[in-house]
């Protein structure tokens, strides 16, 4: 008797199994996702302007020793703290993300102590001038392709003069500004 019982009972419960296990199936095969060709999202295409004039012409960039002339460095400083992130500003301050940027300007490519950098960075060469950090802050990755600097950049000009005016009296001597032609 108690056998008869046993097998009513786990006759039901491997039963319900298979019904949960058909239900997922027939579910599965109704409403399956639909998994894109290439996994990710699509990022939207940049906006061109339109050759018939619908948007207004841009202003003119103005050369880099104007921008500088007129740069806030307390404003320079204010922007640099996105940069806080990966580096630091004080004079003998440690390596983070990325290196120390107490006087940058003027300073040889890749060649703070301690830190490693990048086989792209260490190809380079030069020093930091103005000119070089200006281009580098717009666009890393454009400027210096290769690097790992993973900093998308900053695109209005005057916010590039100002951190650049900023990162200018991060110096023991600083590096003169350019002169306008």
């Amino acid at each position: 008797m108690m056998n008869i019982e046993t097998n009513k009972i786990a006759g039901a419960v491997f039963g319900s199994l298979l019904f949960v296990v058909g239900v997922n199936v027939i579910a599965g095969g109704l409403f399956a996702p639909h998994k894109p060709a290439v996994p990710g999202y699509d990022l939207p295409a940049p906006e061109e302007a339109a050759a018939g004039g619908g948007a207004a012409p841009a202003e003119p960039e103005q050369p880099l020793p104007v921008l500088l002339a007129s740069a806030d460095p307390a404003k320079g400083q204010s922007s640099a703290k996105k940069c806080a992130a990966c580096h630091t500003f004080e004079k003998g301050g440690p390596n983070k993300v990325g290196p120390n940027l107490y006087g940058v300007v003027g300073r040889p490519v890749a060649s703070h102590e301690g830190f490693n950098y990048s086989a792209a960075m260490k190809g380079h060469g030069g020093n930091w001038s103005y000119e070089d950090l200006f281009a580098f802050i717009h666009n890393p990755k454009q400027d210096v392709p290769g690097t790992i600097m993973a900093f998308a950049g900053v695109a209005q000009a005057k916010e590039r003069a100002d951190i650049l005016s900023y990162l200018r009296t991060l110096s023991d001597s600083p590096v003169p500004l350019p002169a306008a032609q």
